[in-house]
Protein backbone atom coordinates (compact mmCIF):
# COMPACT_ATOMS: atom_id res chain seq x y z
CA UNK A 1 0.00 0.00 0.00
CA UNK A 2 1.63 3.03 -0.76
CA UNK A 3 2.07 5.14 2.23
CA UNK A 4 -0.10 8.86 2.81
CA UNK A 5 2.73 11.89 3.40
CA UNK A 6 2.37 14.08 5.72
CA UNK A 7 2.60 17.63 4.40
CA UNK A 8 3.09 19.97 7.18
CA UNK A 9 2.83 23.97 6.62
CA UNK A 10 1.81 26.57 8.27
CA UNK A 11 -1.93 28.16 8.03
CA UNK A 12 -1.90 31.20 6.38
CA UNK A 13 -3.45 31.37 3.37
CA UNK A 14 -0.32 31.51 1.05
CA UNK A 15 1.56 29.08 3.28
CA UNK A 16 -1.66 26.52 2.63
CA UNK A 17 -1.40 27.29 -0.98
CA UNK A 18 2.34 26.45 -1.20
CA UNK A 19 1.36 23.24 0.10
CA UNK A 20 -1.57 22.38 -1.78
CA UNK A 21 0.78 22.81 -4.53
CA UNK A 22 3.32 20.42 -3.53
CA UNK A 23 0.48 17.93 -2.49
CA UNK A 24 -0.96 18.44 -6.53
CA UNK A 25 2.45 17.82 -7.26
CA UNK A 26 2.48 14.60 -5.84
CA UNK A 27 -0.91 13.04 -6.13
CA UNK A 28 -0.64 13.37 -9.97
CA UNK A 29 3.06 11.35 -9.92
CA UNK A 30 0.56 8.52 -7.81
CA UNK A 31 1.29 9.80 -3.98
CA UNK A 32 -1.31 9.79 -1.47
CA UNK A 33 -0.88 13.39 0.74
CA UNK A 34 -2.20 15.23 3.54
CA UNK A 35 -1.96 18.88 4.81
CA UNK A 36 -1.24 19.17 8.47
CA UNK A 37 -1.38 22.81 9.53
CA UNK A 38 1.05 23.83 12.41
CA UNK A 39 1.46 27.44 13.39
CA UNK A 40 4.84 29.15 13.95
CA UNK A 41 5.83 31.59 16.41
CA UNK A 42 5.90 34.37 13.82
CA UNK A 43 2.53 33.30 13.41
CA UNK A 44 1.77 33.88 16.76
CA UNK A 45 3.95 37.00 18.15
CA UNK A 46 2.55 39.72 16.11
CA UNK A 47 3.93 42.13 18.15
CA UNK A 48 7.63 42.33 17.87
CA UNK A 49 9.66 42.72 14.88
CA UNK A 50 11.05 39.34 13.41
CA UNK A 51 14.48 40.54 14.29
CA UNK A 52 13.83 40.44 18.17
CA UNK A 53 11.60 37.19 18.38
CA UNK A 54 15.27 35.80 19.57
CA UNK A 55 15.75 32.76 17.70
CA UNK A 56 16.75 31.70 14.36
CA UNK A 57 14.32 30.02 11.86
CA UNK A 58 11.35 31.76 13.37
CA UNK A 59 8.59 30.58 10.85
CA UNK A 60 10.54 26.92 10.69
CA UNK A 61 11.26 25.82 14.03
CA UNK A 62 8.01 24.36 15.08
CA UNK A 63 7.99 22.85 11.56
CA UNK A 64 10.62 21.13 12.12
CA UNK A 65 10.20 19.65 16.00
CA UNK A 66 7.37 18.03 13.79
CA UNK A 67 9.47 16.43 10.99
CA UNK A 68 11.97 15.50 13.84
CA UNK A 69 8.99 13.74 16.01
CA UNK A 70 7.79 11.73 12.57
CA UNK A 71 4.31 13.76 13.10
CA UNK A 72 4.88 14.69 9.35
CA UNK A 73 6.65 13.50 6.67
CA UNK A 74 8.17 16.95 4.48
CA UNK A 75 7.52 20.54 5.54
CA UNK A 76 7.15 23.21 2.90
CA UNK A 77 8.48 26.57 3.57
CA UNK A 78 8.89 29.76 1.54
CA UNK A 79 13.18 29.26 1.13
CA UNK A 80 13.88 32.50 2.41
CA UNK A 81 12.02 31.62 5.50
CA UNK A 82 14.65 29.39 5.73
CA UNK A 83 17.82 29.61 8.03
CA UNK A 84 21.36 28.39 6.34
CA UNK A 85 22.10 26.55 9.14
CA UNK A 86 19.87 23.07 8.91
CA UNK A 87 18.82 21.54 12.04
CA UNK A 88 20.93 18.12 12.71
CA UNK A 89 18.90 15.60 10.88
CA UNK A 90 17.07 17.95 8.23
CA UNK A 91 17.77 18.57 4.66
CA UNK A 92 16.14 20.73 2.12
CA UNK A 93 14.95 17.97 -0.03
CA UNK A 94 13.71 20.09 -3.39
CA UNK A 95 13.31 23.47 -4.86
CA UNK A 96 10.33 24.17 -6.72
CA UNK A 97 10.43 25.87 -9.94
CA UNK A 98 10.78 29.87 -8.70
CA UNK A 99 7.98 32.30 -9.30
CA UNK A 100 9.36 36.08 -9.96
CA UNK A 101 11.80 37.28 -6.86
CA UNK A 102 10.94 40.68 -7.01
CA UNK A 103 9.76 42.99 -4.44
CA UNK A 104 6.37 45.36 -5.22
CA UNK A 105 5.02 48.08 -3.57
CA UNK A 106 1.39 47.71 -3.13
CA UNK A 107 -0.35 50.83 -2.67
CA UNK A 108 -3.53 52.38 -2.57
CA UNK A 109 -5.85 55.15 -3.90
CA UNK A 110 -3.72 57.38 -6.69
CA UNK A 111 -0.58 57.15 -7.30
CA UNK A 112 1.41 60.00 -5.13
CA UNK A 113 4.30 62.35 -6.42
CA UNK A 114 7.34 60.36 -4.91
CA UNK A 115 8.83 64.02 -4.18
CA UNK A 116 6.22 64.00 -1.48
CA UNK A 117 6.97 62.69 2.19
CA UNK A 118 5.18 59.50 2.49
CA UNK A 119 4.85 56.84 4.80
CA UNK A 120 5.43 53.29 3.59
CA UNK A 121 4.72 50.19 5.95
CA UNK A 122 7.22 46.79 5.80
CA UNK A 123 8.66 44.47 8.80
CA UNK A 124 11.48 44.37 6.42
CA UNK A 125 14.78 45.67 7.55
CA UNK A 126 16.71 44.67 3.82
CA UNK A 127 13.42 46.82 2.16
CA UNK A 128 13.50 49.82 4.66
CA UNK A 129 17.14 50.20 4.51
CA UNK A 130 16.65 50.48 0.14
CA UNK A 131 13.83 52.12 0.45
CA UNK A 132 15.44 55.34 2.75
CA UNK A 133 18.28 54.74 0.42
CA UNK A 134 16.30 56.21 -2.23
CA UNK A 135 13.56 57.86 -0.44
CA UNK A 136 15.21 59.53 2.36
CA UNK A 137 12.70 62.09 3.47
CA UNK A 138 9.65 59.20 3.43
CA UNK A 139 8.76 57.33 6.90
CA UNK A 140 8.85 53.39 7.30
CA UNK A 141 7.00 51.73 10.07
CA UNK A 142 6.94 48.44 11.10
CA UNK A 143 4.20 46.06 9.40
CA UNK A 144 3.85 42.29 10.60
CA UNK A 145 1.69 39.25 9.68
CA UNK A 146 0.72 37.88 6.94
CA UNK A 147 0.00 38.92 3.22
CA UNK A 148 -3.68 38.74 4.10
CA UNK A 149 -3.35 41.01 7.74
CA UNK A 150 -1.14 43.41 6.30
CA UNK A 151 -2.70 43.97 3.29
CA UNK A 152 -5.55 45.26 6.03
CA UNK A 153 -3.69 46.99 7.77
CA UNK A 154 -2.55 49.06 4.72
CA UNK A 155 -6.16 49.53 3.93
CA UNK A 156 -6.77 50.50 8.00
CA UNK A 157 -3.78 52.96 8.08
CA UNK A 158 -4.73 56.13 6.82
CA UNK A 159 -1.60 57.71 7.37
CA UNK A 160 -0.18 54.54 4.99
CA UNK A 161 0.38 55.37 1.61
CA UNK A 162 1.45 51.75 0.95
CA UNK A 163 3.34 48.74 1.88
CA UNK A 164 6.13 46.55 0.17
CA UNK A 165 5.63 42.95 -0.31
CA UNK A 166 6.98 40.18 -2.38
CA UNK A 167 5.62 40.05 -5.93
CA UNK A 168 5.35 36.03 -5.54
CA UNK A 169 3.13 35.96 -2.75
CA UNK A 170 0.37 38.05 -3.80
CA UNK A 171 0.53 36.46 -7.07
CA UNK A 172 0.34 32.75 -5.82
CA UNK A 173 -2.88 33.96 -3.81
CA UNK A 174 -4.33 36.06 -6.57
CA UNK A 175 -4.13 39.21 -4.29
CA UNK A 176 -1.60 41.20 -6.41
CA UNK A 177 -4.47 43.31 -8.26
CA UNK A 178 -2.92 46.51 -10.62
CA UNK A 179 -2.39 48.70 -7.67
CA UNK A 180 1.26 47.82 -7.56
CA UNK A 181 4.74 49.01 -8.61
CA UNK A 182 7.49 46.70 -9.07
CA UNK A 183 10.33 48.09 -7.50
CA UNK A 184 13.26 46.67 -9.71
CA UNK A 185 15.70 48.71 -8.38
CA UNK A 186 15.20 46.63 -4.85
CA UNK A 187 17.40 44.01 -4.40
CA UNK A 188 14.99 40.98 -2.78
CA UNK A 189 15.78 38.84 0.13
CA UNK A 190 18.42 35.64 -1.03
CA UNK A 191 15.88 32.85 -2.48
CA UNK A 192 12.82 35.24 -2.44
CA UNK A 193 10.26 33.54 -4.52
CA UNK A 194 10.93 30.07 -4.11
CA UNK A 195 9.36 27.37 -2.10
CA UNK A 196 11.47 24.64 -0.67
CA UNK A 197 10.50 21.10 1.30
CA UNK A 198 12.06 19.74 3.84
CA UNK A 199 12.86 16.57 4.44
CA UNK A 200 14.20 13.77 7.20
CA UNK A 201 17.95 12.95 6.34
CA UNK A 202 17.41 9.55 6.60
CA UNK A 203 14.13 9.05 5.51
CA UNK A 204 14.60 7.13 1.95
CA UNK A 205 10.66 6.78 0.53
CA UNK A 206 10.16 10.22 0.85
CA UNK A 207 13.84 10.60 -1.08
CA UNK A 208 12.18 9.76 -3.98
CA UNK A 209 10.11 12.40 -4.68
CA UNK A 210 12.89 14.50 -4.97
CA UNK A 211 12.69 14.01 -8.72
CA UNK A 212 9.04 15.53 -8.96
CA UNK A 213 9.73 18.13 -7.26
CA UNK A 214 12.97 19.73 -7.51
CA UNK A 215 13.97 22.44 -10.39
CA UNK A 216 17.35 22.18 -11.10
CA UNK A 217 18.15 25.92 -11.75
CA UNK A 218 15.92 27.23 -8.77
CA UNK A 219 18.08 25.08 -6.86
CA UNK A 220 21.16 26.30 -8.09
CA UNK A 221 20.59 30.23 -7.75
CA UNK A 222 18.94 29.96 -4.35
CA UNK A 223 21.96 28.10 -3.75
CA UNK A 224 24.34 30.51 -4.28
CA UNK A 225 22.46 33.65 -3.04
CA UNK A 226 22.09 31.44 0.78
CA UNK A 227 25.76 30.62 0.40
CA UNK A 228 26.50 34.61 -0.25
CA UNK A 229 24.08 35.40 3.05
CA UNK A 230 26.03 32.59 4.98
CA UNK A 231 28.91 34.09 4.55
CA UNK A 232 28.18 37.17 5.17
CA UNK A 233 26.88 35.48 8.11
CA UNK A 234 23.69 37.42 8.13
CA UNK A 235 20.91 35.49 9.17
CA UNK A 236 17.28 36.02 7.38
CA UNK A 237 16.53 39.46 8.71
CA UNK A 238 19.34 41.40 8.08
CA UNK A 239 19.93 44.04 5.39
CA UNK A 240 21.49 41.83 2.81
CA UNK A 241 20.32 41.14 -0.28
CA UNK A 242 21.28 38.65 -3.23
CA UNK A 243 19.59 37.64 -6.82
CA UNK A 244 21.21 35.03 -9.14
CA UNK A 245 19.71 34.40 -12.88
CA UNK A 246 21.03 31.70 -14.87
CA UNK A 247 21.15 32.99 -18.97
CA UNK A 248 22.37 30.82 -21.75
CA UNK A 249 25.10 28.41 -19.62
CA UNK A 250 26.22 31.38 -17.05
CA UNK A 251 24.97 32.93 -13.86
CA UNK A 252 24.62 36.19 -13.33
CA UNK A 253 25.01 37.36 -9.44
CA UNK A 254 23.90 40.64 -7.34
CA UNK A 255 24.52 41.04 -3.82
CA UNK A 256 23.76 43.57 -1.81
CA UNK A 257 24.80 45.23 1.47
CA UNK A 258 23.18 48.33 3.58
CA UNK A 259 23.63 49.93 6.75
CA UNK A 260 20.04 49.65 9.05
CA UNK A 261 19.31 53.27 8.21
CA UNK A 262 20.17 53.04 4.47
CA UNK A 263 23.14 55.58 4.20
CA UNK A 264 25.35 53.25 2.88
CA UNK A 265 25.11 51.15 0.60
CA UNK A 266 27.24 48.73 -1.61
CA UNK A 267 26.43 46.58 -4.40
CA UNK A 268 28.40 43.57 -5.76
CA UNK A 269 28.00 42.23 -9.26
CA UNK A 270 29.93 39.16 -10.67
CA UNK A 271 29.17 36.55 -13.29
CA UNK A 272 30.38 33.30 -13.48
CA UNK A 273 29.94 30.09 -16.47
CA UNK A 274 27.62 27.83 -14.88
CA UNK A 275 30.12 24.36 -14.90
CA UNK A 276 32.14 26.56 -12.51
CA UNK A 277 29.50 27.59 -9.82
CA UNK A 278 30.55 24.87 -6.50
CA UNK A 279 31.45 27.42 -3.96
CA UNK A 280 31.02 30.94 -5.72
CA UNK A 281 28.29 32.37 -3.45
CA UNK A 282 30.75 32.02 -0.65
CA UNK A 283 33.40 33.57 -2.90
CA UNK A 284 31.43 36.44 -2.97
CA UNK A 285 31.01 36.69 0.26
CA UNK A 286 34.25 36.49 0.94
CA UNK A 287 35.17 39.27 -2.05
CA UNK A 288 32.73 41.42 -0.21
CA UNK A 289 33.88 41.39 2.91
CA UNK A 290 37.14 41.80 1.83
CA UNK A 291 36.00 45.60 -0.06
CA UNK A 292 33.51 46.50 2.47
CA UNK A 293 34.76 45.34 5.77
CA UNK A 294 33.90 48.13 7.65
CA UNK A 295 30.28 48.06 6.64
CA UNK A 296 29.80 44.31 7.47
CA UNK A 297 31.11 44.96 10.70
CA UNK A 298 29.07 48.39 10.71
CA UNK A 299 25.62 46.56 9.92
CA UNK A 300 26.17 43.61 12.50
CA UNK A 301 27.04 45.85 15.37
CA UNK A 302 24.23 47.63 14.89
CA UNK A 303 21.63 44.27 14.27
CA UNK A 304 23.10 43.81 17.75
CA UNK A 305 21.59 46.82 18.92
CA UNK A 306 18.34 46.27 17.96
Amino acid sequence: MTKTIKIGTRSSELAVYQANLVSSILMRNGYKTEIITIDSEGDINLIQPIYKVGFSGVFTKTLDIALLNNKIDIAVHSLKDVPTNLPENIKNLAVLKREVATDILKYKGDIINFDDTLTVGTGSIRRKAQWLNKYPHHHVEGLRGNVNTRLKKINENEHWFGAIFAKAGLKRINLLGENYINLDWMIPAPAQGAIVVASRIDDAYIDEIRPFLNDIDSEITTSVERDFMNGIQAGCSSPIGAIATINENKLYFKGLIISIDGKNKQLIKREIPLEKVDGFGAHCADETIYLYGDLVRKIKLDLSKL
